[in-house]
């Protein structure tokens, strides 16, 4: 299951926790509804899309209000330190958050207690929380547009704030302050840098750049980083691989946002609402294949497919599950055949991200 850990911009939005299911243009988490237009409701809402095109389960959020004063924040930190080494998530998203170290550490403590440890995605001031403490390699993946990137590349900039001159951010510099972010060790495993150009990197280099469809009204729109950031979110929340998961997420948020047509007047919950449409496009386009998009390219390894059914069309994939036999404490072709992975992941605390991703490896090999 996905986790989201966000802000909401009201001064006396409470901390609440719990699925988040979309209703028309508002999130609504219990008795709360959040208009979407930008931020974490932008993000949680374009997950939760994904994840109906996916069959994934609705993603978990834990929200508080903050308008910039870290008040909120810092309660949030509070809660999760003292919730999350019982809790079971496949990935954990920090979105919107007051840049605080030393909460950022206790919550990275938090973190590795959890079983099974949760792939780390980061944006925004939580990403900065993560450089700021020498811990971003502790993240799969940072989601920065060019200014945050040239924070992750300045090695001496201990806040935004003081990011030298001459590096601040110029987008035709995105390639060389990618580089730099990884030499001073300030980066993810990968980065998905947000922008004109979208760019997918790791410390190999720039994987790929996504710049098409262009549509200069989304330039102006608030909110379509954040829905890029739910996307990938959930694509690695499926079990897809995090290279290709970042790659298909630019591509299928660009897509959708040409698909909205949208003016200068549009909000980001127009972009939201075509994303279904843009994933069967893109997703298609690569042989990907599950219950709602097939292809014969691709592995349908997905959430929903019990244990028998991937060994009968992938015998190889009998070593994979032995092999999570141990971390499960039970035999689990013996104990959960006919039981959905989703179902055998929650029941054994095993990181069902990682399991499907070593399942498909299995597979193609």
């Amino acid at each position: 299951m996905l986790a989201v850990v966000g802000t909401i911009p009201e001064e006396d939005f409470p901390l609440v926790t719990g699925e988040v299911c979309l209703d028309t243009d508002s999130i609504r988490l219990g008795d709360r509804r959040v208009s979407v237009n930008r931020g974490t409701p932008a993000l949680l809402a374009a997950a939760i899309r994904t994840g109906e095109v996916l069959g994934l389960p609705l993603p978990y959020a834990y929200l508080v209000g903050d308008i910039g004063l870290g008040h909120g924040s810092r309660r949030i930190y509070e809660h999760l330190v003292r919730d999350l080494p019982d809790s079971r998530f496949s990935v954990l998203t920090f979105h919107y958050l007051q840049p605080d170290v030393d909460w950022h550490n206790k919550v990275l403590f938090a973190v590795e207690e959890m079983n099974p440890r949760p792939i780390l995605i980061a944006d925004a001031g939580f990403m900065y929380a993560a450089k700021m403490s020498g811990q971003s390699n502790a993240y799969e993946l940072f989601t920065p547009d060019a200014g945050e990137l040239a924070f992750l590349a300045d090695e001496e900039a201990p806040h935004p704030f003081y990011t030298r001159g001459f590096i601040l951010h110029d987008e035709n510099r995105v390639p060389d302050l990618i580089t730099r972010a990884y030499e001073h060790k300030n980066a993810a495993r990968y980065l998905l840098v947000k922008g004109g150009e979208d760019h997918v990197a790791s410390k190999e280099g720039v994987h790929a750049v996504i710049d098409h469809p262009v549509n200069e009204a989304l330039e102006a729109m608030g909110g379509t980083g954040d829905s890029l950031t739910g996307i990938v979110s959930a694509l690695i929340a499926s079990g897809m691989e995090t290279l290709e998961a970042a790659i298909l997420a630019g591509r299928i948020n660009r897509l959708a946002g040409h698909l909205a047509d949208p003016s200068p007047a549009s909000q980001v919950i127009e972009v939201i609402a075509h994303i279904p449409r843009a994933m069967e496009e893109v997703l298609s386009k690569v042989g990907y294949r599950d219950d709602k998009i097939s292809s014969e390219k691709a592995s349908p390894i997905n959430p929903d497919m019990t244990i028998v059914d991937i060994l009968s069309r992938y015998r190889q994939t009998e070593a994979v599950f032995k092999q999570y036999d141990e971390r499960a404490g039970v035999c689990l072709c013996c104990q959960a055949l006919f039981d959905p992975l989703k179902e055998v992941a929650h029941r054994y605390g095993l990181n069902l991200a990682k399991l499907i991703s070593d399942l498909k490896v299995a597979a193609k090999g």
